[in-house]
């Protein structure tokens, strides 16, 4: 009899204790890129219109955003695009496009750490090499590990101080460039100035904006931490469309303060930053104050807002491989939790992957070309989401979302479009390298499929919960 009522009480599936902010700052935070780090390669894509660019491309997701408001409300389990293109498709095309989003947010632990160890290093003056920059960064990894798999309540304070914190420091330090004396409206002359080249008649500036939307992947962790809400489903559009405007609004301001400063000079070859750094190395180089608000800024742009971003992906990946335990893609055993309710293999797995890409990464290129692509794979998916709402909309009258879409088939039909035009730009000038990358981790997962076509789903139907009851696939 104990041992049937320790049964009993083992812990199942996932906790909901997360308030509305906590999801919001996860993907918020998810969303707020690596600002202080990639702010070099952002102005490579744009120059001093960068903040233009920003603001575009934010009004060119709210269609896409909209349309995954009026999704996440039908479906009350993680899962988000699993889900969503299963029903609206079928399963095949639901793996496939979680597998392409997933291609983007797998790529972050070991990228965002990589620039949070390469910031710590530059700021103590650390003499780098091979070997420490694994240990740290091993160290760090874990950490994050250790951070998933306790209560999810905690990882969204952090999250949601941490985000604060990264959005005040960029904030200030937009005020800094605007009244530091130094900044010119003559350094907007060049306005279209960038690094990438045109192709097909398309302007290398209008490329180097749709390549903007990589800061923009996030919001779409929203349904992944639905299932943990302790708020009404249908308020997770708020979470959804308050993270992208949030951090559109500061890319814009930041990179209108910092387009204004002279660091043109910083980007192009041989300048100073050409490896990334772009605000902190201009800072440095007025020396003064600045040397010390250079760090202050590192802390934020950072420490905060790469940490934000790292833990945001980590949190949203861990679920979305739960959720292919839950509805019968992957064995069950990935929806084991621990005694906080959070997934136990996903996070292992996760773990062991970030490692593997980490020695990739700095042993060889293939981290780096992959990179070059998960934008590409992240509007693929965007674009099969699309067409499942439609799909969606017209063949289950039963599936009625309490979020109205404004504009109705005109929104989606607007939104395929603009996925499918970005995934069209984000293709263009790829070296040969990143798609053999990107080939390979696509064959990995026709590998997977391949299993759960002949073994897995012979055994196991796939089981999706909606609003309107469970559905076998």
């Amino acid at each position: 009899m104990p041992e049937q009522n320790n049964v009993e009480t083992q812990p199942t599936g996932l906790k909901k204790s997360l308030r509305l902010v906590y999801v919001y700052a996860i993907a918020a935070g998810a969303i707020f890129t690596f600002i202080g780090y990639w702010d070099t390669i952002f102005y490579e894509y744009c120059g001093a219109g960068t903040f233009l660019g920003f603001a575009l491309m934010t009004l060119l997701i709210l269609p896409i955003a909209m349309v995954y408001c009026e999704l996440a409300p039908l479906f009350p389990k993680a899962g988000g695009e699993l889900i969503y293109n299963t029903v609206g498709i079928n399963k095949h095309v639901g793996f496939f496009s979680s597998w392409l989003i997933m291609a983007a947010w797998i790529a972050v632990p070991p990228s965002a750490v990589m620039a949070i160890v390469q910031w710590l290093f530059h700021v103590l003056h650390v003499p780098t090499s091979f070997l420490l920059i694994e240990v740290v960064a091993l160290v760090s990894l874990v950490g994050y590990c250790m951070l998933s798999l306790q209560n999810v309540e905690i990882a969204g304070k952090i999250q949601l101080y941490m985000l604060i914190f990264a959005i005040g420091g960029c904030l200030v330090a937009t005020v800094a460039f605007l009244f530091s004396g130094v900044w010119s409206w003559d350094n907007f002359q060049n306005f279209f100035y960038t690094q990438v080249e045109g192709h097909f008649g398309i302007p290398g500036w209008v490329i180097g904006m749709a390549l903007l939307i990589t800061p923009f992947f996030g919001f779409e962790t929203v349904p992944q931490m639905v299932e943990e809400g302790d708020f009404p489903i249908k308020d997770s559009n708020k979470a959804i469309l308050g993270s992208i405007v949030t951090c559109g609004i500061i890319y814009a301001l930041f990179f209108f303060g910092l387009g204004g400063m002279p660091v043109q000079p910083l980007v192009e070859e041989g300048g100073a930053a050409v490896g990334g750094f772009l605000a902190i190395t201009m800072m440095e180089q007025l020396g003064g104050g600045w040397g010390v608000f250079a760090v202050v800024f590192g802390i934020a742009a950072i420490l905060c807002a790469i940490g934000t971003c790292l833990l945001g992906f980590w949190l949203s990946t861990v679920r979305l491989l739960y959720a292919m335990g839950e509805n019968n893609f992957l064995p069950k055993v990935f929806t084991k939790v621990n005694r906080h309710q959070q997934p136990i293999l996903p996070n292992i797995l996760l773990l062991a992957i970030s490692l593997v890409f980490l020695l990739l990464q700095n042993a060889t290129t293939f981290m780096n070309d992959f990179f070059n692509l998960m934008s590409f794979g992240c509007a693929c998916a965007y674009a099969i989401t699309m067409i499942s709402a439609m799909r969606i909309h017209k063949s289950h009258p039963e599936l009625t979302s309490p979020y109205k879409l404004k504009g109705g088939n005109f929104t989606r039909v607007l939104a395929l479009i603009i996925s499918v035009v970005i995934a069209f730009f984000c293709t263009l000038g790829q070296s040969a390298g990143s798609w053999k990358s990107f080939g390979i981790y696509i064959g990995i997962g026709a590998l997977l499929w391949l299993w759960m076509v002949c073994v897995n789903w012979k055994k196991h139907k796939v089981t999706i919960e909606t609003v309107a009851g469970t559905k076998e696939y």
